[in-house]
């Protein structure tokens, strides 16, 4: 009866074991029906030689899935959700081309599909029905741009709650952003030595808009700056050195990696090395050169590796020196050179490691020359872009590397680059320090002319006249051949021209003969000044020019025998040419020039020219006298009756004594001022 019991009871266990067997074939079968399967692959090739993989899904995709490319290894990736892999095998080899495989991993309902590249190549994803239409094509240069999810739509919008820096195992530097839905929009690109990593349509708190100095993990990520861009937020990462990034997105959490990729490093014996080392002394007597290299090898610990070239022998007596100068002796004596590769030193003939590096540096070369090209737009703020390419592709000293080239679109300003990520950053380091403001100089130019005049006039004049006398001097008038009446007149001598002075006149009482004297006493004293001030503003090593003056026509004979009108200009005329040195000082090529109109001879105006030509340094806001004319004009003219005049004190009645003392003094000063913030012209 026992038995029995025992079987019915194994029996029941056996139904119930298979009724819940049963109930979740049934529940996995259920929830299979629910999600979206990937079916199939199929490859073809267009007649553009382009290449189209069909990705055959159960039901059409409600969304592009999101993706992402990646140039080491070359890949695509495409993650769909809710999608589970129905084809029975997570990997399919194709071989179409370029196309080399696709790998399909399950992670939940997340399915990812891995497409192989034998090299980069642009890419093209469209949804066709039930399908999802990947386009290959050849491509010159990988991407810029890595995409990620396409932003779609959200009821909240999209936003970053968390962003985080760890540290690898490998020393890489992961940076882990928080997204609020796995819908929101990544672009990710290189930028000269920058990491740039747009979210499309996102937001993000004040908290997380930072930069944060993460130089302290020792990754080969120096910063992470995070800010709002319009209506996306940007984030900047700062590498150093030698790196490779590769980043990816799961659900709502995009992870970017920054590795180090360090290459040998090498070391050079310096002409003038610094030995210290802990001291040695060694003392052979013919030992082989591998011996005594294994013995230092021995005493630091050394990983030494000796090529098999290196022979002969050698003796040593060394007593305390480093070990590191004992080294460098047997080196040199045996005409042996060193390189270190991390930990390991390897030793060898300096013919053989020369050979070697040169080897390694051709191959470095080819692999620069197959490096994958960029292509970045710089906006230039000051300078033409015109100048910006004379400068790179400059044949003595190009910045571009022989593959690069440089096209600039006139309207916008704006400088398209195309050259491998080093010489981009190189690029713009070199545009970040010309592309600047243009300093300005306001040059015055002060033309200061002053003039002091002096005349004094002292003496006397005695005439006499008479209608009927004549006198030696005087003046007869005839009338008709008939003599009138002579007039005679007497001035001894000449009357003077002063303006001050006493005069006395007796006459007869018929008014026929008249006796005048005339004492003069004058001073006449006067002083004027002219300043003239040009002003002109021009930029730093650009010339300028102001001038204001009047053009004087005057009549011209021509070959023809006719006249025509010519002009001939008097100015006043600033030309310099600024140039600010470091210290703020202003070194200018100056000419100034201050004419005006003088005689006229024969109906032809001449110029009277004052003009200085030089080249001066003044401290900016500094003033300097560049040039200075002084003249001074002195005379003492008597004007007298020979024998009377010099009588003495009587002798002053028939003499006149006129002294002129005449100075005139021009300056031109130049004063130069920066311009900095604001100008100020008073």
């Amino acid at each position: 009866m026992s038995q029995l019991n025992c079987v019915i009871s194994r029996s029941i266990k056996f139904f119930l074991m298979a009724c819940a067997l049963h109930a979740l074939s049934a529940h996995a079968q259920n929830n299979e029906d629910a999600q979206n399967s990937i079916q199939a692959l199929n490859v073809s090739s267009a007649p553009n030689g382009t290449l189209v993989l069909a990705v055959t899904l159960k039901n059409p995709p409600p969304v592009l899935p999101g993706n992402f490319a990646a140039s080491n290894p070359p890949r695509l990736a495409f993650d769909f959700y809710d999608t589970v892999n129905g084809l029975g095998k997570s990997a399919q080899q194709i071989n179409h081309g370029d196309l080399r495989s696709v790998n399909i991993v399950q992670a939940g309902s997340r399915t990812r599909l891995v497409v192989n590249l034998a090299q980069m190549m642009s890419y093209n994803a469209r949804i066709d029905g039930n399908n999802l239409v990947i386009t290959l094509s050849t491509l010159s240069s990988a991407p810029e741009t890595s995409h990620f999810a396409e932003a779609m739509p959200s009821a909240q919008g999209h936003s970053l709650s968390d962003i985080d820096f760890r540290r690898g195992n490998n020393g890489e530097g992961r940076v882990e952003v928080s997204l609020s839905d796995a819908g929101t929009g990544i672009d990710v690109r290189q930028q000269g030595s920058k990491i740039i990593v747009d979210f499309i349509k996102t937001n993000a708190p004040r908290n997380l808009q930072r930069k944060l100095n993460v130089t302290d993990f020792a990754t080969p990520v120096d910063s992470i700056d995070t800010f709002a861009q319009g209506e996306n937020v940007r984030m900047v990462i700062a590498p150093n050195g030698l790196w490779e990034q590769s980043a990816y997105q799961t659900d709502n959490k995009f992870v970017l990696e920054v590795k180090p990729r360090i290459p040998d490093e090498i070391r050079k014996v310096d002409n003038k090395p610094v030995y210290s080392g802990d001291k040695l002394t060694l003392d052979f007597q013919n030992i082989p050169v591998r011996e005594a290299l294994s013995v230092i090898a021995d005493f630091t610990g050394l990983n030494m590796v000796i090529s098999d070239t290196v022979s002969g022998n050698l003796t040593l007596r060394l007593k305390d020196v480093p070990w590191d100068q004992a080294l460098d002796i047997i080196l040199q004596n045996k005409g042996l050179d060193m390189r270190k590769n991390g930990n390991v030193v390897q030793i060898a003939p300096r013919e053989e490691i020369a050979a070697r590096e040169k080897v390694t540096m051709t191959v470095a070369q080819d692999v620069s020359d197959l490096e994958p090209m960029h292509t970045e737009s710089i906006i230039l703020s000051y300078q033409k872009g015109a100048d910006i390419i004379t400068l790179i592709t400059n044949k003595d000293q190009r910045i571009l590397s022989k593959r690069g080239s440089a096209v600039v679109d006139k309207r916008t300003n704006t400088l398209f680059v195309q050259d491998t990520p080093s010489h981009l950053e190189d690029v713009r380091k070199l545009i970040k320090q010309v592309d600047v403001p243009v300093r300005q100089v306001m040059i015055e130019a002060r033309f200061v002319s002053a003039s002091e005049n002096f005349t004094s006039t002292f003496g006397g004049n005695l005439s006499f006249s008479s209608s009927n006398l004549a006198a030696p001097g005087a003046g007869f008038h005839v009338a008709n051949g008939q003599a009138g009446n002579v007039v005679g007149n007497v001035n001894l001598p000449a009357a003077s021209t002063g303006t001050g002075g006493l005069t006395l006149s007796l006459f007869n009482p018929t008014n026929s003969k008249t006796l005048q004297l005339e004492l003069a006493a004058t001073e006449v004293e006067g002083t004027s000044k002219n300043i003239a001030s040009p002003r002109v503003v021009t930029a730093d090593n650009v010339g300028a020019n102001i001038t204001s003056g009047t053009q004087i026509p005057y009549q011209q004979a021509t070959s023809s025998g006719a006249t025509a009108v010519a002009f001939v200009t008097a100015a006043l005329a600033l030309d310099v040419t600024p140039q600010i040195t470091p210290d703020d000082h202003v070194n200018m090529k100056l000419s100034v020039n201050q004419d005006s109109v003088g005689t006229i001879y024969s109906g032809v105006p001449s110029i009277n020219t004052q003009k200085v030509t030089t080249e001066v340094l003044v401290d900016n806001g500094g003033t300097v006298v560049i040039g200075g004319i002084y003249t001074k004009d002195v005379s003492d003219a008597v004007t007298k009756v020979p024998l009377l005049g010099d009588i003495p004190i009587i002798g002053w009645l028939f003499k006149n004594d006129t002294k002129t003392d005449n100075k005139s003094e021009l300056l031109i000063f130049i004063t130069p001022r920066i311009i900095k913030d604001s100008l100020n012209l008073n």
